[in-house]
Parts: structure tokens; C-alpha cells; sequence
């Protein structure tokens, strides 16, 4: 059900190269999270004027909020090279070793999914962010002996979705942390009309803020709506897309207003009709609409509740007054008042 979502968060393949193209690539080109802007050029300003590697930094929050564009743009701010990779790719000591030994003076390694390295890379990682030295054990039993290697200055920058599992010595050892929160409807209005203005595609104002407004304050899923949108006036022959056109393109893609797409309304039916508006346990439903638990859980539901139209209680997942008037069900007459 989550394979050809139009408001996935998460992008793969030729997606990312194109994602790559609208990425701001300096401080100043990055719209939105002001506070976060703000204290982080300070803090790499201050670096740079002393000639030292800015401290190392963690970014939090929802996927599509910019953490890999604040990476990048902070290698080039330092003026360095960035060296990315996953956090559940790293599987041996001897490779995540390599990385660090392998780094230049100042620059910065982004380590993507951060929660998911595995925990005897990340007890590595302990000595490599404290005191810039690796301890690697040569052989094993009785002649086993430990070499210490020296690192050069630079910058772990650590990005996850799940903040809360990360384990506290690590999450200690980061002296920058921000969590970015979903934008307003504004800032992604402006990064619409700079991402249009990139791809070639004559956008009004209008209709970057319906664009905008469907985007469930994600810059990824407001370019990749922006990108659908472009792909519908190229076929149908529209020079300048205004807002009826692009309303008109976003309705034939099945995002509505809400910014929900037809697999979220399928899951609202699912708890509304098949199961007369709820409870009904997650397996259960999972069952019933044939996904996975987890992703049910982890990549639908939290825009669902944040909108108000699903809660989660005790005997299961509930559709809220808001919820039953989306798809369109009365309530049950002894229902609580939330769900009335």
C-alpha cells in the first residue's frame, strides 16, 4: 500500500537525485526553521574564526525536514568534504575505522538513521567524538593487544527519526542538538517557487500555497507534489500553473486538502466502515488492509493522529469526531465527546 504513496517522507532511487538538484546547498538558501538557521550559523561562524571543526551536532525530527541538507550545507560552510552513510549499514569495527582514519582536518560525517548503529560501532564511535582516537584490538586471547590511533579535527553530524532511541552516552557526546519541527505553510509557499524556479516550471503565487498547504509541512513532499504537478500541465499543455491548476493536478493525484492521499483515506474506511468506526487493534487492521504492523504504525498513523482523526487507546485505534466526518459516518449515539 506504501509503495507509490505521493506523500511518502521517505524518497529512494532517481527520487533522491532529483531531491539532490532542489537542495539548498548554503545557509542562506535554506527557507524555513529560523531558530534553528540562526544558532547554527553562529555556532559555525565561531568555528571558522577560531580554524577549528565545529562541534558535533544532532539532528532530530519527522523524515523530509531538511537533516541531509543541513549536513551537506554545514561541510560547505566549513569549506570541507562531507562523507555520508547509514547508520544500519555499519556492521564491522574495521570499516567504521577506516571511515574515521580516512577523514580530513574539518570534515564532517554524516551518519544517517544514527539510532540504528549497530552498539559495538557505536562504542567506537565513544573515544572518536570525545578525545578524536580510535582503540582497535589486534588478535585476540592472551597476545591480543590494543593499538590507539589518532584522528584528525572533525565533525559527526548524526540525523534520526527516533530520537528517544538513542542511547545516552552517545546522545551526550553531541554538544549541537536541534530537532526540526514541520513547517509552516509560508516557508514551504517560498521553497515551492524556489524549487519551481530550478526545475523550469512558471508557478503563481497561488499556487504555491495550495501546493504548500497539501504538503503536511514536509519540503520533500511538497517538491514531490510540485514535481507531480509539473508532470500533469507538461501533458495537458499548461504554460503557467495557477491555482485552479494545480488544485486540479492534486486532486487527479488523490491528495486532498488535509494533505491525505488515497492510502489514508483507505485506512480512515477501513476503521470507519469495516470496523464501525473502532476499537480495532493495530494487528487487526494491519491484517485488513494487508501492511505491515510497523509500518502502519511508524509511517501512517502519526500524520492521522496529528491531524486529529485517529487515537490511539488501550483497545485499539478510534476515529475521532473529525475522523468519522472525513469519511463520512455518524457517531455512535453513546460515544464520548471526542468522538462525537
Amino acid at each position: 500500500m506504501s509503495d507509490d504513496r505521493i506523500v511518502a517522507a521517505a524518497s529512494t532511487g532517481l527520487e533522491e537525485e532529483v531531491d539532490a538538484t532542489l537542495r539548498p546547498r548554503r545557509m542562506r538558501e535554506f527557507l524555513g526553521q529560523q531558530r534553528v538557521v540562526a544558532q547554527l550559523e553562529v555556532y559555525l561562524e565561531a568555528a571558522r574564526g577560531r580554524g577549528e571543526a565545529c562541534d558535533h551536532v544532532l539532528l532530530a525530527g519527522p523524515p523530509g525536514l531538511g537533516k541531509t541538507s543541513l549536513a551537506h550545507i554545514l561541510a560547505n560552510e566549513m569549506g570541507s568534504q562531507i562523507h555520508t552513510i547509514s547508520g544500519p549499514a555499519l556492521e564491522k569495527k574495521g570499516d567504521m575505522a577506516a571511515i574515521l582514519t580516512a577523514l580530513e582536518p574539518r570534515d564532517v560525517l554524516f551518519i544517517d538513521e544514527i539510532h540504528r548503529t549497530p552498539r559495538a560501532i557505536e562504542e567506537l564511535l565513544y573515544g572518536a567524538m570525545e578525545d578524536r582516537v580510535i582503540d582497535i584490538v589486534i588478535g585476540s586471547g592472551p597476545g591480543a593487544r590494543t593499538l590507539r590511533l589518532d584522528l584528525q579535527p572533525f565533525t559527526l553530524v548524526g540525523a534520526t527519526t527516533r530520537a528517544g532511541m538513542l542511547t545516552k552516552p552517545l546522545h551526550d557526546r553531541f554538544g549541537i542538538q536541534f530537532r526540526l519541527e514541520h513547517y509552516l505553510p509560508d516557508d514551504l509557499a517560498r521553497i515551492v517557487r524556489r524549487s519551481a524556479q530550478i526545475l523550469g516550471l512558471v508557478v503563481t503565487a497561488e499556487a504555491a500555497d495550495a501546493v504548500a498547504r497539501r504538503s503536511r509541512g514536509t519540503p520533500r513532499i511538497a517538491n514531490r507534489l510540485l514535481r507531480r504537478v509539473r508532470d500533469v500541465a507538461q501533458v495537458r499543455g499548461i504554460l503557467e500553473v495557477d491555482d485552479v491548476a494545480a488544485a486540479q493536478a492534486l486532486d487527479f493525484l488523490q491528495v486532498d486538502a488535509d494533505g491525505l492521499d488515497h492510502a489514508d483515506r483507505t485506512i480512515l474506511q477501513a476503521i470507519g466502515v469495516t470496523f464501525g468506526g473502532g476499537p480495532v487493534g493495530l494487528s487487526t487492521l494491519a491484517v485488513a488492509l494487508g501492511e505491515d504492523e510497523g509500518t502502519l504504525e511508524e509511517v501512517y498513523e502519526p500524520y492521522l493522529i496529528q491531524r486529529g482523526l485517529i487515537q490511539r487507546t488501550p483497545r485499539g485505534r478510534v476515529l475521532t469526531a473529525r475522523g468519522r466526518e472525513t469519511v463520512g459516518i455518524e457517531p455512535a449515539p453513546d460515544a464520548p465527546a471526542l468522538f462525537r
